[in-house]
């Protein structure tokens, strides 16, 4: 099985490569393609997908994953379905339960950082120095209510004496997601991409 993840930045592809060996059988040939940006991504997805239809097969499937930022998830999501719908092409929402389907619509509700701080486990292994009572305070908090999760996540490294420059998104991805262990992850968004990597698995 070929599963091709279309990702909006760098630093997805860093945790990508990292939490899909945890995520899917390893049998899964995997190939990541990373833009400039959503707005890229979202700009140039048409041609793509319309493209993938002319050759795709059943045991090739897409995985389009978007930030939400400051969007309306309704109706990014809504977009993200009528661009594979004119390109003909099924997706996880408009197939039935038990139909195959080819391409998989995913939000990340808000930002990558979001994800890790739903395993706070995972950033507290990455940055020993972070103080333990950040972990304890997890359950208290949801990481998909968080606003600026990137911002938020940025202060509680340079609190404990990392990245006083500035964080770099790509080598905390990296660092983060080697330790991430997605049954404790409490990012529902996490856990519906999760889900629906499963469903892609079922169905073939």
């Amino acid at each position: 099985m070929q599963i091709d993840f279309l990702v909006e930045e760098p630093s997805m592809e860093a945790a990508l490569n990292n939490l899909l060996p945890k995520l899917l059988p390893t049998e899964t040939s995997i190939r990541i393609r990373v833009f400039q940006g959503k707005q890229d991504l979202l700009k140039r997805l048409p041609v793509l997908l319309k493209g993938y239809k002319g050759w795709i097969d059943t045991n090739h499937k897409i995985v389009v994953l978007v930030d939400r930022d400051i969007d309306d998830c309704y109706r990014l999501k809504r977009s993200l379905e009528e661009i594979a719908q004119d390109a003909q092409m099924i997706t996880k929402s408009s197939a039935g339960r038990s139909e195959s389907f080819q391409v998989l619509n995913r939000i990340v509700i808000g930002e990558l950082e979001s994800w890790f701080l739903g395993d706070r486990n995972a950033i507290k292994a990455a940055y020993p120095a972070i103080s333990p009572h950040f972990v304890s305070r997890s359950r208290m908090i949801n990481p998909d209510e968080l606003h600026q999760p990137s911002k938020k996540l940025e202060k509680i490294l340079q609190r404990a004496k990392y990245y006083s420059s500035g964080m770099p998104k790509i080598e905390v991805a990296q660092n983060i997601s080697s330790y991430m262990d997605p049954d404790r992850n409490c990012s529902r968004s996490f856990q519906v991409f999760w889900s629906g990597l499963q469903s892609i698995v079922t169905h073939v």
